[in-house]
C-alpha cells in the first residue's frame, strides 16, 4: 500500500488528485455505514478536464481498503487511463458511464444495494412522504425499471432518460442511485434518500394503518427548503469537512 509521501500527485491531471481523495473517502464512508455490498456496487466521479474520464473502485477491493491512488481511472468505453493491476466492475461501467456523458453536472454518481433500499425499491409505492427526511428526498427521486444486472449497454439510453433532470433514483428491484456537482453534495444526498428508506421500512413493520401522513402543502415546502443549490452548500462547507474528520479519527489511510 502507497503511503502519503510516497505518492507523487504531480502525475496526475490537474484536480484529479483531489477528486481521488474525496471518492476514496466516500468508499470508506460507505464501509464505515454499512452501506457496502461486499466487492460490489459503485462510486465514481468525475476527473476535470475535457476528456470525460471518471474514477470508479478496482472491484477486486473492500470498500473499507480503497485508497486515493488505488482508484482506477477510466474512458466512457469503460477502458482504464494508463496503468491499472486492476478490474472494474461492467455493471459499474454501464450505470455510471451513462449518468457521466449525459449530465454535465454529474460530477458524481453512487449506486448502493442496501437492505433498505432494496426494500423500497421492491415496494410498489415507491418512497412515501411520511417523514422529513423522505420530504427531503423525494421530490429529488426518479425511478427506473429493473432490466436485469446492468452489462446491457443498451441500458444506458433508458436509463437516462428516466432520471431526467432529478438527482436520486430508485432502480426498482434494485437498489438507490444518487447525482451531486461534487462528491460531498452527491453523498449528503445519498445519506438522506437511505436514511428515509431505513425509516419506511421500520414505519411499515408495524403496518401501513394510522400513518399519519403530512399535512397539505409541507411536502412543497420542504421540496423549496431541500434545493440542490442548499444542499450542496450544505454538504461542502458543513458536513463533508464533520465526514472527513470522523474518516480520519475511524478510517484513516484513505489518502494515500
Amino acid at each position: 500500500m502507497a503511503t502519503l509521501a510516497s505518492v507523487d500527485t504531480s502525475a496526475y491531471a490537474p484536480g484529479e488528485w483531489e477528486a481521488r481523495v474525496d471518492l476514496a473517502a466516500a468508499y470508506r464512508l460507505v464501509a464505515l455505514y454499512g452501506w457496502d455490498d461486499l466487492i460490489f456496487t459503485h462510486l465514481s466521479a468525475r476527473v476535470p478536464g475535457p476528456d470525460h474520464h471518471f474514477l470508479i473502485n478496482p472491484y477486486d477491493m473492500m470498500f473499507e481498503e480503497i485508497t486515493a491512488s488505488t482508484l482506477v481511472k477510466i474512458d466512457v468505453d469503460g477502458q482504464p487511463v494508463g496503468r491499472s493491476d486492476h478490474p472494474v466492475n461492467p455493471a459499474g461501467f454501464t450505470i455510471h458511464s451513462a449518468i457521466h456523458m449525459a449530465r454535465d453536472d454529474a460530477h458524481a454518481v453512487m449506486h448502493l444495494h442496501t437492505p433498505h433500499g432494496q426494500a423500497v425499491s421492491a415496494m410498489a409505492c415507491g418512497l412515501l412522504p411520511h417523514t422529513q427526511t423522505a420530504m427531503i428526498a423525494s421530490h429529488d427521486v426518479a425511478y427506473h425499471d429493473y432490466e436485469g444486472i446492468a452489462t446491457d449497454l443498451d441500458e444506458r439510453e433508458r436509463l437516462v432518460a428516466d432520471l431526467g433532470a432529478k438527482n436520486a433514483m430508485i432502480l426498482r428491484n434494485h437498489g438507490t442511485l444518487a447525482v451531486g456537482n461534487s462528491v460531498a453534495a452527491c453523498f449528503l444526498r445519498l445519506y438522506f434518500l437511505e436514511r428515509a428508506c431505513q425509516a419506511q421500512v421500520h414505519m411499515l413493520a408495524a403496518g401501513r394503518d394510522g400513518l399519519n401522513p403530512p399535512p397539505d402543502g409541507v411536502e412543497e415546502k420542504v421540496a423549496h427548503q431541500a434545493s440542490p443549490a442548499g444542499m450542496g452548500m450544505v454538504a461542502q462547507a458543513l458536513a463533508w469537512p464533520a465526514l472527513l474528520r470522523k474518516l480520519d479519527r475511524l478510517s484513516p489511510g484513505y489518502r494515500e
